[in-house]
């Protein structure tokens, strides 16, 4: 079953891309036409697309590991943060902080010390601190909280990114191919695909075309998540059969032990009735 139609893009705008003066020539095996100076996408293409991009994101969560959401655009930031945390995802909304994959041990550093801020505040150590420092260490919450608190249960390295806008998140795109992690992105006919493993050719400026992409992401994520859960309990049920048989096969061992304990009981007592009847 297709994740979304033809008339679902065309409804939300995925078709409409930049003015021509502004497209990038990598584009153009997406791009459908030019009408009233403005490309056309070719919808065909991104439902080709969007389904592939989807498949290889379920396979990529079915295996247990994350997909770091990356938006920092206006139209973006809540619906991507929205969705994301839906499925449990980490996310990047407000800054894509410089070295944030490349130099991951430190911005963990950064993320520790916003738990630490926490603990105290649990702990009470919070509370013997004096205004100006207690004022100050509210706004450094806020900062790490603004800046990290969309990968804040991130312990590892995302396996995969899913941008929206490419062009915006350079930065993001240059640092995940030296570190050779897979992207997936909405690209626009102003951007360059050629970096992106799997580029979904659509409108990145338009909220209702990023809303439709960004939850068929969502959904196929939803899907990979479930079917690991699933995964997981059949192989708990095969075990706990597993066991049951075992101890099954155990308890059937032992009146057969016992059995041939009495044989070789009854064998001897009879034994040593001949000898006593022979002497005799």
């Amino acid at each position: 079953m297709a994740r979304t139609t033809y008339q679902d893009l065309l409804d939300a705008g995925v078709h409409f891309g930049h003015l021509t003066r502004k497209w990038d020539p990598k584009m153009s095996q997406y791009i459908f036409m030019e009408r009233n100076g403005i490309h056309i996408i070719d919808l065909n293409k991104t439902l080709t697309k969007v389904e592939e991009a989807a498949a290889a994101i379920k396979q990529i969560v079915k295996s247990g590991r994350k997909v770091l959401f990356v938006a920092t655009k206006k139209q973006a930031k809540d619906i991507v943060a929205e969705q994301a945390k839906n499925v449990n995802m980490p996310f990047v909304t407000e800054r894509w902080l410089g070295g944030m994959l490349t130099n991951f041990a430190t911005v963990r550093k950064s993320i520790k010390k916003m738990s630490n801020i926490d603990k105290m505040t649990k702990d009470g150590t919070y509370d013997v601190l004096s205004k100006k420092e207690k004022l100050m260490i509210q706004r450094e919450r806020i900062k790490l909280e603004t800046l990290l608190g969309g990968i804040s249960d991130l312990n590892r390295l995302p396996a995969a990114l899913f941008l929206i806008d490419v062009k915006k998140e350079h930065i993001a795109v240059t640092e995940a191919l030296k570190l050779n992690i897979p992207t997936f992105a909405m690209v626009d006919t102003n951007s360059d695909p050629s970096n992106i493993d799997f580029p979904i050719p659509a409108n990145d400026d338009a909220t209702k075309s990023i809303s439709l992409i960004t939850n068929i992401i969502i959904e196929a994520i939803k899907e990979g998540l479930d079917e690991r859960k699933r995964d997981k309990e059949d192989e708990a049920e095969k075990e706990a059969a597993a066991s049951k048989a075992k101890i099954d096969s155990g308890a059937e061992q032992a009146p057969a032990a016992e059995e041939v304990s009495g044989k070789r009981e009854r064998k001897v007592a009879a034994e040593a009735q001949t000898e006593g009847q022979s002497e005799e």
